[in-house]
Parts: C-alpha cells; sequence; structure tokens
C-alpha cells in the first residue's frame, strides 16, 4: 500500500519552483547588465543560457509539487523579481555584489545541496527534478567564478572592485551564516521525505560549513579576494 504523502513535500517543491522562477528573473537582469557594461559575448550567452535552465528547472519543481499533490500554484513576490541597484556607483558594482551573493555563493552551495537531496530521492518527479538540476548548477556555478574573475581583473571597474571586495565579500558571508542557523532541534525526516528530496536543515547547516571552507573560500584564495576574518571563519565551521 502506498504511503501518504504529506502536505510539507507538495509545499516544498512549490516554493522550490517559485524560487528557480525568481532565479531566472534575476539572471536575466543581471545578464542585460552584462550587455550594459560591455561584457564578452560568451559570458552574455551563458547568462542567457542560464535563465533557460532555471525555467526549466521551475517546470520540473512544479510537477515534482503536482505529483506530490500540490493544487495551487507557487507565490511569488513581485518585488524579489528584480535586483536593487545602487544609483550612485557604477553598475560594475551592482553585477559584483550579486554575481557573488547570487552565482558564486549561492549555486556553489546549490552543487552541494542538491547532491544532498539527491542521495536519497527515490519518487520519480522529484528525482527528474534533482538530476537536472544537479548538472546544470555546476556550469551556473562555474559562470559566477569566471564572472567574478572577469569584474576584478578585466571590467572597467576593476581596480576599485578588487579594492573593496574583501569588506564586501566579508558582509555577505556573514550574512549568509545567519541563513544557516538553527535545525539541530528539528524532528528527523520521515522516508517518505527524503524520497521526494527533503533536506533536514541541520545537514544543510553541516553542507554550509563544509562548502565555505573547501569550495569558497579556496576559489577567494586564489583570486585574492579573501577577507582574513572570513578564512578564520571558515576554518572553524569545516
Amino acid at each position: 500500500m502506498a504511503m501518504e504523502i504529506p502536505p510539507a513535500i507538495a509545499e516544498e517543491w512549490l516554493r522550490r519552483t517559485s524560487v528557480e522562477y525568481t532565479s531566472a528573473a534575476l539572471t536575466q537582469e543581471l545578464t542585460l547588465w552584462l550587455i550594459q557594461v560591455g561584457a564578452s559575448p560568451d559570458l552574455v550567452r551563458a547568462g542567457l543560457r542560464i535563465v533557460d535552465d532555471e525555467l526549466v528547472h521551475a517546470e520540473l519543481a512544479f510537477a515534482a509539487a503536482r505529483a506530490a499533490g500540490a493544487t495551487g500554484g507557487p507565490a511569488l513576490i513581485r518585488e524579489r523579481l528584480r535586483y536593487a541597484r545602487r544609483e550612485a556607483l557604477p553598475l560594475e558594482h551592482d553585477l559584483f555584489r550579486y554575481c557573488f551573493a547570487t552565482f558564486c555563493m549561492g549555486e556553489t552551495l546549490a552543487v552541494r545541496i542538491f547532491s544532498a537531496m539527491r542521495e536519497g530521492a527515490s519518487a520519480p518527479a522529484a528525482r527528474a527534478a534533482l538530476d537536472r538540476i544537479l548538472v546544470d548548477e555546476v556550469r551556473h556555478r562555474d559562470f559566477g567564478w569566471t564572472l567574478l574573475a572577469w569584474l576584478c581583473d578585466a571590467s572597467p571597474a576593476a581596480a576599485q572592485l578588487r579594492a573593496q571586495a574583501p569588506a564586501e565579500i566579508a558582509e555577505r558571508l556573514e550574512q549568509w551564516s545567519h541563513r544557516y542557523e538553527g535545525g539541530e532541534g528539528d524532528p528527523p525526516l520521515g522516508p517518505e521525505e527524503v524520497a521526494w528530496g527533503l533536506l533536514h536543515r541541520a545537514r544543510a547547516r553541516a553542507i554550509y560549513g563544509e562548502c565555505l571552507a573547501r569550495d569558497i573560500m579556496p576559489r577567494l584564495r586564489r583570486l585574492g579576494l579573501a577577507p582574513a576574518s572570513a578564512a578564520t571563519r571558515a576554518s572553524t565551521q569545516a
């Protein structure tokens, strides 16, 4: 007899649908900015490909939500479908800020998070979504680090960005650390939740610490952008 699917599973996949659709909108805007600052056509095309990837991810996540019993659609907050500009600064500064947060942090972590979600996923709709998303996240991660290097080494604002990068990065890392607080007291996931690719908050927090120490900080050090305080914190979280 098939197990009843908990409502939280459909809710989570609807939330994931909203996240992926929002990512498509934000990447579209970031790619427009790349055109406006005269970035390489290769970077622009890579950004446009990611927009389509995110739309596919949203479709697959919605299919998983429906398969889990969802009857409504995802909640989209229009104010979150675009980046806020700091008009007093050149556009490259906002490109740097959002490239680091969305791609260098978000997509680098996503590779590990989705890999962990996929480990126990056996529900066909969830597995289909996670298989495709995980493949794409690797390319999205690499796009972010390539763009960050271009901004700091070859863009018109490279000198300014490189000088301000450690402080900007330290602020972003501090913000991200609060996203993964807690979870130790949460009840364990049931077998149905694992089969649908849900991840315990405590596991996500551990993955974040590992990603920061093994993926993000080494890349920042290679680019000469690592803040000393963040490097120390990463070593204690690993």
